[in-house]
């Protein structure tokens, strides 16, 4: 069979998000690199930033998470002599780390799966 050459030049792709038992997104990938921009850039106007992102926009996202979760992943700081920031709560430290390991586990099974689909057209 020669259909395997074909699939050679295709990419496998998949998604994972979380969401509410009635199907109401809560959070995936792009909040979750938000929210590890947050924990590098230490607040959320330099993560949205550098993520080319609208800071309303975000910010109005991740309350509304915080709300479907039921706790912080943020710790907000004023301004001041100090000037002001946002990081991850323990919670949302919590939610990057265990995202994170949700993403090495489900890409590994993924893509040995996607290996086995391919190789029955070989």
């Amino acid at each position: 069979m020669h259909s395997g050459k074909k699939l050679e030049n295709i990419n496998f792709n998949y998604k994972i998000w979380l969401s509410t038992k009635e199907g109401q997104g809560i959070m995936g990938d792009g909040k979750w690199q938000i929210l590890k921009a947050i924990k590098e850039y230490g607040s959320l106007m330099a993560a949205t930033e550098a993520l080319g992102i609208t800071y309303r926009r975000t910010w109005g996202d991740l309350k509304k998470i915080e709300e479907q979760l039921g706790f912080p992943l943020l710790e907000r700081s004023r301004g001041g002599q100090e000037r002001g920031g946002t990081k991850l709560s323990p919670e949302g430290e919590k939610m990057v780390s265990a995202f994170e390991e949700l993403h090495k586990k489900t890409d590994a099974f993924m893509e040995k799966a996607f290996d086995e689909f391919r190789e029955k057209f070989i």
